[in-house]
């Protein structure tokens, strides 16, 4: 049976943390007093990062669907991005896909959606505009040879890591299939606007808001397999691993990605996903398998899966001790619980958009949260004081809520558009965030220039 408290991130993290803390886990990391060093001279990169370019878009004019399917044309959407639209250096370095300044903002390794990208869009966002986390870069590998290995004491037979029980990708799919539509979203989404709105840089890639993104993902159970290779009573932890290079930062290796899930969390919703929005995975988001883990922080969902560690001790890696955990005035020696994703809200604008004066338009945008469903966002033009979006019904429940609101701008000049939300559980957005080290968690109301024109 599970475990009745290992389905809460934050439960689990803050238990396994004073187990790592008191010596009772395993597992190899970083010392904390040398990640920080790490961390303070990267602080620099993160004040440095600006604003992004303008870019001018209109707004939807009164009377568009908001819940129109993503096959509805729409005269202010991007196109799509086909494999030669863009160029043949548009991948950034480390990723395959193309990478057009119309739809994403590179961050090295990394690529950040543009909300205007979502623009006439349906619910989930197209895999051609799906944000990239990487660590490293995106390994390119053979389905053919690709194998899922679970190995640790959790298993009947305590199978080791050179003797593993295997799964191959035509296993994989033999097995019952399920489909799923959750949110990914990175843990650092929102990082600048620490730096951007409250003057407070944190290091690590300068996300906007667009590090975040909703996919119908289809795939096996990760307690189908679990129990096909022989899950026991004992398990408390599993950790699955990436296959893709090993992270180096500062002159020290932290392995490849990795971070456990407690054996309630693992049997419950845990998908091992190897179709994204009706097709097999693209390189950059996981092929030919990744895993899935609704509600959770992005890091959870460990994307080219290999080997999976299914324990009857606690584990620990460096990205639940050192990393993903909030450091700073305020926060517990050691760190504290990250726990679900903050709520947010975004227009689906460009920064900067340029609205005509006068003229009626339909402003529209999306608000999730990891604690709930979504169930008010409220609005803010400055030329008024906050007021309710209409939100697209067909949305309730799911994990993300899409919602339009009606503005007229008398006059012409900068403008600056607010949104916020509250989730099922009464959580909300605050004017400010309240810092830490890692900028983690970013749930301030975002400040969105325009220009009316």
């Amino acid at each position: 049976m599970p475990h009745p408290l290992s389905y809460d991130e934050a439960d689990h993290d803050a238990r396994r943390a004073r187990q790592w803390l008191a010596g009772r886990a395993r597992g190899a990391g970083v010392p904390r007093p040398r990640l920080l060093e790490l961390g303070t001279a990267m602080t620099a990169l993160a004040a440095a990062a600006g604003e992004r370019e303008p870019v001018a878009v209109t707004a939807d004019p009164v009377g568009a669907d908001p819940g129109r399917d993503a096959t509805a044309p729409d005269a202010t959407a991007p196109d799509a991005a086909g494999p030669d639209a863009a160029g043949p250096d548009a991948a950034g370095p480390g990723m395959v896909k193309p990478l057009p300044d119309r739809l994403f903002t590179r961050h090295d390794t990394n690529a950040e959606m543009r909300w205007e990208a979502m623009a006439g869009q349906g619910y989930v966002v197209p895999t051609d505009r799906f944000f990239v986390r990487n660590h490293t870069a995106t390994p390119l590998i053979d389905p053919d040879t690709w194998r899922l290995s679970l190995f640790g004491d959790g298993l009947r037979g305590t199978p080791t890591r050179d003797r593993p029980v295997e799964f191959g990708y035509d296993d994989l799919r033999r097995l019952p299939a399920e489909r799923v539509t959750a949110l990914v979203e990175c843990a650092g989404n929102g990082r600048r606007f620490f730096a951007g709105q409250q003057d407070g840089p944190s290091p690590g890639v300068a996300w906007g808001l667009g590090g975040v993104g909703v996919a119908h993902w289809r795939g096996v159970r990760l307690s189908t397999v679990l129990r096909r290779a022989g899950l026991t009573g004992a398990a408390i932890d599993v950790m699955p691993e990436g296959l893709d290079p090993e992270y180096v930062t500062g002159g020290v290796n932290l392995g490849r990605v990795r971070r456990p899930l407690p054996i309630g969390k693992a049997l419950d919703d845990v998908l091992l996903a190897y179709e994204m929005n009706g097709e097999p995975l693209t390189p950059d988001h996981g092929f030919p398998v990744r895993v899935v883990v609704p509600g959770w922080i992005g890091i959870s969902s460990i994307k080219w899966v290999g080997p999976v560690e299914v324990s009857a001790t606690p584990l620990f890696s460096p990205w639940n001790t050192q990393l993903y955990r909030m450091f700073g005035p305020g926060h517990p020696d050691g760190g504290g619980e990250l726990g679900p994703q903050s709520v947010k809200s975004a227009f689906e604008l460009p920064w900067d958009a340029r609205i005509p004066a006068g003229a009626e338009v339909v402003l529209r945008g999306r608000s999730w949260s990891g604690g709930g469903p979504i169930r008010s966002v409220q609005v803010h033009t400055g030329d008024d004081g906050w007021r309710p979006a209409e939100l697209v019904a067909g949305d309730a429940g799911g994990p993300w809520q899409r919602w339009t609101a009606h503005w007229r701008p008398a006059e012409p000049g900068p403008a600056t558009l607010r949104a916020r939300a509250t989730d099922a559980t009464g959580a909300g957005q605050p004017e400010r965030a309240r810092h830490n080290d890692l900028g983690y968690l970013f749930d301030g109301v975002v400040r969105h220039p325009v220009t009316v024109c």
